[in-house]
């Protein structure tokens, strides 16, 4: 297996099992002596110097360990493979749960050349170099390209020709929402698969192997590790095998060959637990919604849960209170007037106090706006005024209400006087402050709310007794 490399003239090189071909003239002749020498040197280095989650990875399709919803005998996606008949895939799924093992296992059911590229490091020469490679092949090769969404719309774009011509079978792997990242036209060519976190039990089982296992394990060393610890690992590790493995490995290889690893061994990695969170990114975005809809739906329990897991995860603290600011008005509203008060304070002291301690404002913010009566009437009215500006004629600024009648208005007649509101009952003149007066905001018998809806009742009829007398309420 071949990792790609930066050689003598600093040309990156794409990572290639299998057979290169001959007499390519259009790939570099350079390339593909750099690719020969590399897989060798690599093939040639002992063992131990590639980590266990490598080592054990599946050498066929039999050993993938779990994703059954994908790999079992009735999935379509077995079937496909041992008919050598599959298309392009594209997998897409936390990182550890096994989308380049996946490849890699395809790649050894069919005998197919396997090409790699990293869309962290390539760029799009590199990809045109390694397309004109394939282009050389009597069978079309599998081009395994990681991190599929790091490539941008031009390098997407690139791929399209040869994939449409079948020149490679394309297989991407990507951390991220398909539809988000990939461009249409690639997704309409390619089968979506999602694979899902690995359970405890399958990545213990895991675990209990690589112990096991002289040639590619870690068995030679004779260590035992006891089942808490094992347990704990499992735990930790959040359905990343990957994860999982380097944890194992750091703690069998610190210790003695025929050692017994207990709790105090664990404790000195174990205490510092990594959690899975990719700011700005689809995991930031999902955990960020889950965060607000448990507001929503009133289960403090779940918002503090969301609310630790971004802190945790390093999310700068502003953005979440920018977020419960906006929640105190969407959701809250009219039914408790403290919500908006008390969480743009929570912005203040995020501010003032910073992290680690802000926390603790917005844990208190989080319960309050949980736990408090919701309304979103402002919000649906906001979206009605706004709906009928952008679909109706603008209706005019009635005179009275203009600061000062123009000389046009005052020669036409048009003129009329403004009643100040504080001489009327309940602010109550008669007048009315639209040329077609129309209904926006619709209260609700939430919270606070119950009492302005008390009084809008009572405008109302206020409004309706004097336009059925005529008159002006004094």
């Amino acid at each position: 297996m071949c990792h790609g490399a930066f050689l003598g003239n600093r040309r990156r090189i794409p990572l290639v099992l299998g057979v290169v071909p001959e007499n390519c003239p259009s790939v570099d002749k350079k390339i593909q002596e750099n690719l020969w020498s590399e897989q060798q040197s690599l093939e040639n280095r002992s063992g131990s110097f590639v980590p266990l989650s490598v080592r054990m990875r599946p050498r066929c399709l039999r050993e993938v360990i779990g994703q059954s919803h994908l790999l079992g005998e009735s999935c379509l996606l077995p079937r496909l493979i041992r008919q050598n008949s599959f298309g392009n895939l594209l997998f897409f799924g936390p990182p550890g749960c096994g989308k380049t093992s996946l490849a890699e296992a395809i790649a050894a059911e069919t005998g197919g050349q396997f090409l790699r590229l990293n869309a962290v490091f390539s760029n799009v020469a590199e990809l045109r170099n390694l397309l004109q490679m394939a282009r050389g092949s009597l069978r079309a090769p599998i081009l395994f390209v990681d991190e599929i969404h790091r490539f941008n719309r031009a390098q997407q774009d690139s791929l399209l020709p040869d994939v449409e011509r079948g020149t490679v079978r394309l297989i991407g792997a990507t951390t991220h929402t398909p539809t988000i990242y990939i461009i249409g036209p690639l997704l309409s060519r390619s089968h979506l698969f999602q694979l899902e976190p690995l359970s405890s039990e399958l990545i213990r089982d895991a675990l209990c192997r690589a112990l096991e296992d002289v040639d590619r394990g870690l068995g030679a060393t004779c260590c035992t590790v006891a089942g808490e610890v094992l347990d704990a690992l499992c735990q930790t590790c959040d359905g990343d095998l990957r994860r999982a493995f380097n944890a194992l490995e750091t703690l069998v290889m610190g210790a003695p060959t025929g050692s017994h690893l207990t709790d105090v061994d664990w404790k000195a990695i174990g205490e510092s637990r990594h959690v899975s969170y990719d700011r700005d990114e689809s995991e930031h975005h999902a955990t960020i919604s889950a965060y607000i809809k448990s507001m929503r739906g009133c289960d403090p329990d779940a918002a503090l849960y969301w609310l630790v897991k971004m802190l945790e995860g390093g999310e700068d603290p502003r953005f979440i209170a920018r977020r419960m600011i906006i929640f105190a008005s969407e959701d809250v509203g009219m039914s408790d007037p403290r919500a908006l008060p008390l969480a743009t304070a929570c912005y203040a002291a995020c501010e003032t106090i910073g992290m680690p301690e802000c926390g603790i404002n917005l844990a208190h913010g989080t319960v309050f706006l949980a736990t408090t009566a919701k309304s979103n009437s402002a919000y649906l009215a906001y979206g009605r005024a706004r709906e009928e500006i952008r679909t109706h004629t603008i209706q005019a600024v009635p005179g009275f209400l203009r600061n000062q009648p123009n000389s046009l208005i005052r020669h036409l007649g048009l003129e009329m006087t403004y009643l100040y509101s504080h001489d009327y009952e309940c602010n109550v003149t008669g007048q009315f402050y639209m040329e077609e007066p129309r209904q926006f905001y619709y209260p609700k018998s939430s919270g606070a709310e119950k009492i302005i809806a008390d009084r809008m009742q009572v405008l109302r009829r206020l409004r309706d007794e004097a336009k059925k007398n005529g008159e002006k309420i004094a």
